[in-house]
């Protein structure tokens, strides 16, 4: 299932109160779709590790109190609001951990702990395939949750990477080379390997790296053969046309063709959407004269980050001439 895709699916389920486990391949962005879930429900996103709990840590620790045994809950669990309790790299447990979320995923309670009617319970893992410590979930708890995969979507993840500031040398790259955005041998027991998680760590530190040590530094980010990929497209990057003159004259600055600088320099013009005082009306000039299908990468991601394009004439013939095409445009 899409990234996009489940998240819709989570808002509809989540309101029913029914467990939800979650299962993909490491750094495919399962925390990050939680999370965005939270957000869009208007939620408190409580985030448990269940690796790093022993059975006693959720089910608490004995008292006396008038004579009878008590249970003293965690302080952790929450007691009031609106929230999605999430347990996350639940299969990496050990099964004694598992067995004491049982009674907490499908009774909703603990003991004497009661979990609040407001919160709704969300689990997920790396699968056994993946080989990432995980353990076997059992077969109890495994029956106690809606399951749901989640795919690696390169077109769901250059929409959020747009929105979320990952560096345009980084989209632009992968725009040009989607199929490197994850590759993932578990047999291989690779150190480093390209997800959408890696590649975040890779525009984090793009900045701040000395060009002699770039292709060194991706390499521990994304394996060596992407980091190389990526270096050379870098450098491409750094020598495509002058912005600033298409931006100034975008009536009659030359358009390049080679696909590998159109990726690249459609990053670079989306980026200049960000400034308060962005010349949109120029950007459109411009950009309404790349390939089409370029033509839709700019707009496309122009629009999420800047929603005043919207209001603009030539915007608005463009949208309706893309929708009749059957092109998908998110304005």
């Amino acid at each position: 299932m899409r990234p996009n895709d489940l998240k819709q699916a989570l808002v509809a389920l989540v309101p029913t109160g029914r467990p939800v486990y979650l299962w993909g391949p490491p750094g495919c962005g399962k925390s990050s779709v939680i999370r965005q879930v939270a957000q869009n429900l208007d939620l408190e996103l409580l985030d448990v590790r269940a690796t790093l709990l022993d059975p006693v840590d959720l089910r608490g620790l004995p008292t006396v109190a008038d004579g009878a045994a008590a249970w003293c809950p965690p302080a952790f669990l929450p007691r009031d609001g609106r929230g999605l309790l999430f347990l996350d790299e639940l299969a990496q447990a050990p099964p004694s951990v598992q067995a004491a979320c049982l009674q907490l995923v499908l009774d909703r309670r603990l003991g004497e702990y009661v979990l609040p009617d407001g919160w709704s319970v969300v689990a997920a893992s790396n699968r056994a395939e993946d080989r990432a410590g995980t353990h076997r979930l059992i077969s109890p708890l495994l029956n106690r949750f809606v399951h749901l995969d989640l795919d690696v979507s390169a077109d769901d993840w250059q929409a959020w990477a747009v929105t979320a500031n990952v560096a345009p040398e980084v989209r632009a790259f992968l725009r040009f080379r989607p199929g490197l955005l994850f590759q993932f041998e578990p047999a291989g027991h690779p150190r480093a390997f390209p997800t959408p998680r890696s590649w975040q760590f890779v525009s984090d530190v793009l900045a701040a790296t000395p060009e002699a040590l770039l292709h060194r530094v991706a390499a521990g980010c994304v394996g060596d053969g992407p980091a190389a990929e990526f270096a050379g497209f870098l450098r491409l990057y750094r020598e495509l046309p002058d912005v600033g003159q298409a931006l100034a004259q975008p009536e009659t600055t030359p358009v390049p063709r080679e696909p590998a600088v159109l990726y690249a320099l459609v990053g670079a013009l989306v980026e200049t959407c960000r400034q308060d005082e962005a010349p949109l009306a120029r950007f459109v000039t411009y950009a309404l004269r790349l390939p089409d299908e370029f033509a839709l990468l700019a707009l496309r991601d122009a629009l999420a980050i800047n929603p005043k394009l919207v209001a603009l004439p030539t915007v608005q013939q463009w949208i309706a001439g893309a929708r009749a095409k059957g092109l998908f445009l998110a304005a």
